[in-house]
């Protein structure tokens, strides 16, 4: 059984989670925002962010936000053309960034039209220009996350080398389930953020939801297990189906 170190959010629907963790995020970008001049924010791909982009792309969000000190980023991509619906860049603009005023020159898409490694190697040198290298320093102000029913998160899948990965940022890998490359932000950066938030929706990410946050610490099995913030904040919001395991 692992301590717990997170604090777990519940919802009936998935619809009253999004409406939820839309206000959720409007007042944490409202309250960083008030203490520094940027607010650092790396999006998930996914079904379960689609409501929440259209909340926050509408009143009152879209008033509220200081979308102009936004600097967007993301946590994982899906090696295929910005114009493929699977592409994660593309949905969070569909959804999200076209509708608001982030400056341009502020969205950092991770690149499909060079070879992925390229493209892994391309982002971290954007987030070390971003981000201090030193042991202890902070990296993004938010990482909203998924987690699959298998318990991956980003491209961290089950048996994948990249859930170990602890001194590169980014990387690309080939995964052979689903026959294409992925480019992932890797635990090492993710973990030092101020704050992670999890969006979980659905009956079928019942039992990985059970392993993950009470089960016994298998990575390689359940790879969302080795998100666990350094110094930051750890949030699971879930809606009830997916809880409906957790004996808390």
């Amino acid at each position: 059984m692992q301590k717990k170190k997170y604090k777990l959010h519940i919802f009936p629907t998935p619809d009253a989670l999004s409406a939820a963790a839309a206000k959720w995020i409007a007042d944490h970008i409202t309250k960083t925002l008030k203490k520094k001049g940027r607010y650092t924010i790396a999006l998930s791909g996914g079904n379960t962010p689609k409501q929440l982009h259209k909340i926050l792309s509408e009143s009152p969000y879209k008033e509220q936000i200081d979308w102009s000190k936004l600097h967007v980023f993301w946590g994982d991509e899906r090696d295929v053309p910005f114009t493929d619906d699977r592409n994660n860049a593309k949905m969070a603009f569909d959804t999200l960034l076209n509708s608001v005023p982030v400056p341009k020159s502020q969205i950092y898409i991770m690149r499909t039209d060079i070879p992925p490694d390229q493209s892994a190697e391309e982002y971290e040198k954007i987030l070390r220009k971003y981000f201090d290298d030193s042991e202890h320093s902070q990296s993004f102000d938010l990482i909203l996350l998924g987690m699959g029913d298998d318990g991956h998160t980003l491209s961290l899948f089950p048996g994948t080398s990249i859930i170990h990965e602890e001194k590169k940022w980014v990387m690309s890998f080939f995964l052979q389930t689903q026959n294409m490359y992925r480019i992932s932000l890797t635990r090492s950066i993710t973990n030092r953020s101020a704050c992670i938030a999890f969006l979980t929706t659905g009956k079928n990410k019942a039992i990985a939801l059970q392993e993950v946050l009470e089960g016994n610490y298998n990575p390689d099995l359940y790879p969302s297990q080795v998100i666990k913030p350094t110094n930051g904040e750890l949030h699971w919001f879930v809606d009830e189906a997916a809880a409906s395991l957790l004996k808390h």
